[in-house]
């Protein structure tokens, strides 16, 4: 993708520290959130939290059933930009409300189990956030908001959304320039949902084509069909659960 549609890390910085900085004081807030999983989304949302709130912040890593590098390369981040942080360990709730779940039906669908992990990871964010009048700031891009790639109440259950606007390049040309580790920016997008799984893959498309059809409409055919059918099956995920309106 021409780097004419890449937006100046500069520029993206400012606005979204200006934004954070008004959307919490306009909700009487103090601090912002955000769970942090190892990757380079949410590496970005607390560095920028971090320099906006200083330590009226807090990164949380959730672990279940996670990949330990990912845990590690968090802890990393926690240590280089001195973020304040705390860890949950969601395994044994997952693990109990699983079993509970087959004794009403034993073949849960796979996909079903994953998406207890971010529902439950959401619920433990808003618990601290509420406790210490902070506001959930969430990690999706606007690749992954516009094709849906994310858990209905999961991780698209937050207060803001800082990197909402930006291609997932913009993201990674953001993230260098704040000084997110090498390593970090280029790791493989992943939800950690199972071993081996990464967003590419599971979605069947890469993100410089989804960047390039968001930021062009220019993409081949074949992508294009995809992307736009991604977009209507997903659409329930970013509006308001339909009312049923009773006439007079």
């Amino acid at each position: 993708m021409a780097e004419t549609y890449i937006r100046s890390p500069q520029k993206i910085v400012a606005t979204i520290e200006k934004w954070l900085a008004e959307r919490v004081q306009e909700a009487g807030a103090y601090g912002g959130i955000v769970g942090l999983s190892g990757g380079i989304d949410s590496a970005v949302v607390a560095v920028l939290l971090k320099k906006v709130f200083y330590n009226q912040m807090l990164a949380v890593i959730m672990p279940c059933h996670s990949i330990p590098k990912d845990r590690e390369d968090a802890e990393e981040l926690i240590d280089i930009f001195k973020l304040p942080s705390a860890v949950v360990d969601l395994t044994p709730t997952y693990d109990r409300l699983v079993r509970a779940l087959r004794q009403v039906e034993e073949n849960i669908e796979p996909l079903a189990l994953s998406n207890i992990k971010p529902r439950l990871r959401m619920t433990t964010l808003y618990a601290l956030a509420q406790s210490k009048g902070y506001l959930v700031c969430g990690a999706s891009n606007k690749a992954e908001l516009t094709i849906g790639y994310f858990t209905k109440h999961g991780d698209s259950g937050t207060d803001l959304l800082p990197l909402g606007d930006l291609l997932k390049e913009e993201v990674r040309h953001t993230a260098a320039y704040i000084g997110i580790p090498e390593k970090i920016i280029q790791k493989p997008p992943s939800a950690g949902l199972w071993k081996g799984q990464t967003d590419e893959k599971e979605m069947g498309l890469n993100y410089i084509d989804i960047d390039q059809y968001i930021a062009t409409g220019k993409v081949g055919s074949d992508i294009q069909l995809q992307i736009e059918k991604r977009i209507r099956r997903s659409q329930h995920k970013r509006n308001m659960p339909p009312i049923c309106l009773i006439s007079e």
